[in-house]
């Protein structure tokens, strides 16, 4: 599975990205805001740090407004990934981009019949919502389920089941579980991912043992 980091704050992406264990970024225009910078100037400074895709979001909800800010989005850096919303302006927009090469992630996502309509649009990606559907009052990972299973009977459809409004580690596990492609993930969440206290307890034991041997693996010159 890979791992994208949910926001537009470049101090967390490029400790984040330090890691080697981050594969792309997601924005919206809500993260952009609290980040506090110019949207575009956000976006190519992301692209900057990330190898990988990084989702920048139009803002229009007419095709016309849409495909032009898509554009100038794509043109901003080649590893941008155009965001448009699940609707019928939003598809309409990302059939032409995705024919014109540019890689569309379809968001806002709440049904398996939606995610099949933005497969067909030829979306790179399809962001379903799964802890606004646990909002909701309905399980997000059926709809995860849902998805998966009709992508795998059409080997032809090359979008990506990228797994989003992800709450907490338990999300990311059931999502790859069920073989979702991506994760999107708040830095919050990728961080308690490292975490278990066993492993904390476990290496403070380790620690203490080896200082009673009195050894370095290293040299004392290297080590300091």
């Amino acid at each position: 599975m890979k791992f994208f980091i949910d926001t537009a704050d470049l101090a967390e992406i490029e400790v984040l990205s330090a890691t080697g264990l981050v594969d792309g970024v997601t924005t919206n225009p809500s993260l952009v805001a609290q980040s506090g910078r110019p949207f575009l100037q956000a976006v190519r400074e992301i692209c900057a740090v990330v190898p990988g895709p990084v989702s920048a979001e139009v803002t229009a909800t007419d095709h016309e407004t849409m495909l032009a800010e898509g554009r100038l989005l794509a043109g901003l850096a080649p590893n941008v990934a155009v965001k448009v919303p699940l609707t019928v302006d939003g598809l309409k927009t990302c059939k032409v981009l995705a024919g014109e090469g540019t890689p569309v992630n379809v968001t806002l996502c709440f049904s398996a019949g939606q995610a099949l309509l933005a497969a067909k649009a030829g979306a790179a990606y399809i962001s379903p919502f799964v802890g606004r559907l646990d909002d909701a009052g309905q399980d997000g990972m059926d709809l995860i389920a849902e998805i998966v299973e009709i992508y795998s009977q059409y080997p032809g459809l090359k979008t990506e089941v990228l797994v989003a409004s992800v709450r907490g580690v338990k999300h990311v596990v059931e999502a790859a579980c069920l073989g979702a492609d991506v994760a999107t993930i708040p830095p919050a969440v990728l961080r308690a991912l490292f975490e278990h206290p066993l492993t904390d307890r476990g290496l403070a034991a380790f620690l203490a043992d080896w200082e009673k041997t009195g050894q370095s693996i290293l040299p004392k010159q290297a080590a300091e």
